[in-house]
């Protein structure tokens, strides 16, 4: 199927085109949010504070918020006090069993799940509301100018059940996209805030062409460049280490059940964006501490912990390895897919099952993590090598890259299922026409 053809079977499908329809319009609604400010606020004495403090963990919340944090509008923390939660009740899967048996018990325990998500996402975001609303009373503009008009207690309530009430509407949001819409309606929200932030860069660097800042050549070597991570960024979050299936021949009453041979599909990268992220809020931290605090250690601290210092990329690197092994161990155990095929009657040719087949799923895991960790690692800290060694007049981060693209193929893929979907069941009314 063509590119044509592929844009006509589009418009022949109504219930695409009305999932298309409500993905479009969740995504409108989320940009007009982004713009509502939080009362209180002075915007542009904050902005020109955000502007100094752009390197710190307030600029990579940003990315993730589309400019609501830059704009402390009443999404300013976005979505991420949910991911927070929900990767926080992954966690708590090991420590407490009662919480991994809800993962367990298909669509109720889902339901279950998603409750205490709320929750705790409510939670998380009155006390970051609470924290930011004594900081923000703290502080002063670079020309003196005070952030917040009225400092008290009214300030301080306000800014929780705003930003609560934002990050909750997105939250929403993002469940009515997924419900109605095409993907899940949190990433695309994610992307979207991303996407948002690349049009300015664009401008910005057509602008340093134009005057003569940086030259022509350059800018298409990097477009080349970025060509080529995309390439090698989609293939490798499409590889898999497929382990073989077999499945012994059943007899159940006069049917047999079984004789089948499928596989096991691992993901190159099974953690995904999440190591990043947590190693870059852990590192990003003391240089937040340091811009709020003047105290000589933290400064000290913050200098060497910089995006571009060889330090800073050292300890980066190891932790996103070490994130990338703990969790996936957190989301997949190969004690349970062992057992699960033992149960169905499904072994690893060669393998025994049972402690045989755990243990060989988890050495092959082991080996693959270890490609995907430095998979991972080599486009988190391409970036930075690029801004200091080529002077880029832009930043876009290995995590952004990786949730944009993860995102976009998400997409595309619940796209061509509803197109093979329509195929199948056109196959089959031609089919039936047929028999008749």
């Amino acid at each position: 199927m063509n590119g044509r053809e592929s844009l006509l079977s589009l418009a022949n499908i109504p219930e695409l085109k009305r999932r298309l329809f409500y993905l479009f319009l969740g995504l409108a609604i989320y940009r007009f949010a982004v713009h509502i400010p939080t009362p209180g606020i002075n915007g542009e004495a904050f902005l020109s504070l955000f502007r100094q403090a752009s390197g710190t963990l307030f600029g990579f919340l940003d990315i993730f918020s589309g400019g609501a944090l830059r704009r402390f509008s009443i999404c300013a923390l976005g979505v991420m006090p949910y991911i927070s939660a929900s990767i926080i009740l992954q966690l708590m899967t090991v420590i407490y069993p009662s919480i991994k048996e809800l993962y367990r018990e298909g669509p109720e325990g889902k339901r279950k799940l998603a409750y205490y998500t709320r929750y705790l996402t409510v939670a998380i975001c009155l006390i970051q509301g609470f924290g930011i609303s004594l900081g923000l009373e703290r502080m002063v503009a670079p020309n003196g100018i005070p952030i917040v008009n009225e400092p008290g207690w009214l300030f301080r309530i306000t800014t929780m059940i705003s930003l609560t009430a934002g990050t909750m509407f997105l939250v929403w949001l993002g469940e009515q996209m997924t419900e109605h819409g095409i993907g899940n309606g949190i990433s695309i929200i994610i992307f979207a805030g991303i996407v948002a932030g690349i049009f300015p860069a664009i401008a910005r660097t057509l602008k340093f062409v134009q005057t003569g800042e940086f030259s022509v050549f350059s800018l298409l070597f990097i477009l080349a460049l970025i060509v080529g991570v995309l390439a090698f960024t989609c293939f490798m979050e499409l590889a898999q280490r497929r382990i073989p299936i077999h499945y012994a021949k059943r007899q159940v009453g006069r049917q047999v059940i079984g004789g089948q041979t499928t596989y096991l599909p691992l993901k190159i990268n099974t953690a995904g964006v999440i190591p990043p992220i947590f190693a870059s809020s852990i590192l990003m931290f003391p240089a937040t501490i340091a811009n709020f605090v003047p105290i000589d250690y933290f400064q000290k601290v913050a200098a060497f912990l910089r995006p571009g210092v060889l330090f800073y990329e050292i300890i980066f690197a190891l932790l996103i390895i070490f994130f990338c092994y703990f969790y996936t161990a957190v989301i997949f155990n190969p004690k349970d897919v062992a057992e699960n095929l033992k149960k169905w009657g499904g072994f690893i040719p060669g393998i025994r099952p049972g402690r045989a087949t755990e243990e060989f799923i988890d050495k092959i895991l082991a080996r693959i993590t270890l490609i995907g960790s430095l998979y991972v690692t080599f486009i988190c800290v391409l970036p930075s090598f690029l801004i200091t060694k080529l002077n880029l007049p832009f930043y876009f981060g290995g995590t952004s890259l990786l949730i944009v693209v993860g995102v976009a193929m998400d997409v595309m893929g619940h796209i061509e299922a509803h197109l093979l979907t329509r195929q199948y069941e056109a196959f089959i009314k031609q089919s039936k026409i047929k028999i008749k």
